[in-house]
């Protein structure tokens, strides 16, 4: 089977055109980790970038790279028109048996949609659900992202939702739907583990880009407190900073609090091998988002072995089945979140040894191979029925 997979090239979004690598959001990277060891596919990654750039004719054996300059123009400003007329061009050339348009929140998926080619659209983050809780105004890049979604998703042949939260989305669309998790990139399971530092002072980690969606300033205002009745931990926060007006204040507001106790900390990001290290070294993440895109987080925090304090939102339930150290509260649940951490903490839970492994069942949903299978069996069924 010859697939052809729509994605960003992040060289584009983080303008990085020096780099000789394509690199792809960790959902798309932990798919084409699992694509890499079917070698009956042939898969052809198409993204499209505003300016030349330097990429391998392959990623993988049995995995092709194009790199398709689109001009400024043809971007959102003229609903990615440069983009969906560049990327049918060259499928034209690959004449793949099937287009997989990767999310919704660029030109990924109207670019499949539009190809030509049976095609099919997997959501990552529901950009309707997404500028409604971030009240996104008439004309921003939110909103007509959303409106983009909604042209989109009638039109394609199928949509796979990485949970039950994402099919009640798209649900009102009536086209077939499929619920497969995003896959954990593979060094999540198999990056040799280091044992955690063995002291009384365990550390708690955020992971996310800092906005009013992961709500990093209640979190740490949550754990501020915990500071002033006397626990003794760290907290390391691990995301980008847009510079928004959210960021800023949270900022400011994470200085105040290192100043006052020490030990709070932020890092904008970290390389895949520094990430497992750190895990590694944290005793817990805490995670309370109001609206969950990838829910990769989660999974990669119990792939490491972390104790998980999270909100109910996405696809947490479905990710934690059969895992035990993990706390799901209500989304607005703050004193009840903030008395199990304190109870963590009291009872020293955090010196408890780890898991050696996730539980098997959480290791067949998200392992790169095994989902990469399950995307094959779903582009079978979409071709049987065309």
């Amino acid at each position: 089977m010859k697939v052809a997979l729509l994605t960003t090239d992040n060289r584009q979004p983080f303008k990085q055109y020096n780099k000789v690598e394509p690199w792809f959001g960790t959902a798309p990277e932990a798919l084409l980790q699992g694509f890499a060891q079917l070698p009956e596919v042939e898969v052809h990654v198409v993204s499209c970038i505003r300016r030349p750039v330097k990429s391998p004719e392959k990623i993988a054996p049995n995995i092709f790279f194009h790199s398709l300059v689109v001009p400024k123009l043809g971007w959102m400003s003229t609903l990615y028109q440069g983009c969906i007329r560049a990327t049918r061009k060259k499928l034209r050339d690959i004449q793949p048996d099937i287009v997989h348009g990767q999310g919704t929140e660029l030109d990924s998926s109207i670019s499949a949609v539009l190809s030509g080619f049976p095609n099919i659209v997997t959501i990552h983050g529901h950009m309707g659900a997404v500028s409604k809780i971030c009240r996104a105004r008439v004309g921003s890049f939110l909103w007509l992202a959303a409106r983009l979604e909604e042209f989109t998703l009638p039109r394609t042949a199928g949509v796979i939702c990485i949970s039950d939260y994402v099919r009640d989305l798209v649900k009102k669309h009536h086209v077939p739907t499929w619920i497969v998790p995003n896959a954990v990139q593979g060094m999540f399971f198999d990056f040799p583990k280091s044992e955690a530092p063995a002291n009384d002072r365990p550390l708690l980690i955020n992971v996310g880009v800092i906005s009013e969606r992961k709500r990093q300033q209640q979190v740490l205002a949550i754990l501020e407190s915990l500071r002033e009745e006397g626990f003794g931990f760290d907290t390391l926060f691990i995301g980008v900073s847009p510079g928004s007006t959210y960021a800023t204040t949270f900022t400011n507001m994470l200085g105040q609090a290192n100043r006052k106790y020490g030990g709070f900390k932020h890092i904008q990001k970290l390389d895949d091998a520094s990430f497992c290290r750190q895990f590694d070294q944290a005793a817990a993440m805490i995670h309370f988002s109001n609206e969950e895109s990838f829910g990769l987080t989660f999974a990669e925090a119990i792939a490491r072995g972390l104790y998980l304090f999270a909100s109910d939102v996405g696809a947490i339930r479905d990710i934690a089945k059969g895992v035990k150290q993990v706390e799901i509260f209500g989304l607005d649940s703050w004193d009840e979140m903030k008395n199990s951490v304190r109870h963590w903490l009291v009872t020293e839970q955090f010196k408890q040894p780890r898991p050696a492994q996730p539980p098997l069942e959480f290791c067949q949903r998200y392992q790169p191979a095994e989902v990469a299978r399950r995307h094959l069996d779903i582009y079978r069924e979409i071709l049987n029925k065309s």
